[in-house]
């Protein structure tokens, strides 16, 4: 497996506790993300290395950065349609257009003077944001808050094919994982994350970043 993975342990002491921050597992050139499907739809993709075949194209698909977001969300791959756990490596400067895209999925008066602007804005995007409280392995969950972003049209397009860099099925992972959620995770492993830094001020802005400057 290409992920990087480390002791859960070790990493919460390292992660923010609060606030709004893409936790993430990037280098230099890609970042990674997560999603989940059917096999049908997720074994074509880690095979081929790019989505295909009964992937639409004419509906809004979410991606995540944060692992542990995503395995809430699929019930660490036991959810109905969710079973196959795809990690995404896709381009850094593709994943920092889709930032630079994203309108907030609900109305944020600080950065739309009115409500019909952020109306306006939110059906021309092709990219939705969403900023979701992350959560606990058990579940439970947490004060800090996670990203997820929606793709559509051409940027989903672009993402699909373009943007990708390399598939991986790591179902067998997560299930591996997924015996090691006792009551206290010291046998838990997960991907290596960081909190992914944002230097434009005004992406920061729109993202409604909090302040963060341990990025190591």
């Amino acid at each position: 497996m290409r992920l990087v993975t480390e002791s859960y342990l070790n990493q919460i002491t390292r992660w923010p506790q609060t606030g709004r921050h893409i936790l993430a597992q990037y280098d230099d050139q890609t970042v990674v993300v997560y999603q989940a499907y059917r096999p049908a739809i997720g074994h074509f993709a880690a095979s081929n290395g790019y989505f295909g075949g009964e992937f639409s194209l004419e509906r809004m698909s979410w991606i995540k950065p944060n692992f542990l977001w995503m395995m809430y969300r699929c019930g660490w791959g036991t959810k109905d349609s969710q079973e196959v756990v795809l990690a995404i490596w896709i381009q850094r400067s593709a994943f920092e257009e889709i930032l630079r895209e994203a309108v907030h999925s609900s109305f944020v008066p600080e950065l739309y003077p009115h409500k019909s602007e952020w109306q306006k804005a939110l059906k021309q995007s092709q990219v939705r944001l969403q900023w979701d409280p992350d959560h606990h392995p058990s579940g439970e969950t947490l004060e800090r808050r996670a990203i997820q972003l929606g793709l559509r049209h051409q940027v989903l397009a672009a993402y699909a094919k373009d943007w990708i860099v390399k598939i991986e099925d790591i179902s067998d992972f997560v299930k591996q994982q997924r015996q090691n959620l006792n009551c206290d995770y010291t046998e838990l492993i997960v991907p290596q994350e960081r909190v992914y830094p944002v230097f434009d001020s005004e992406i920061q802005k729109k993202l409604g970043l909090s302040a963060w400057t341990n990025f190591l």
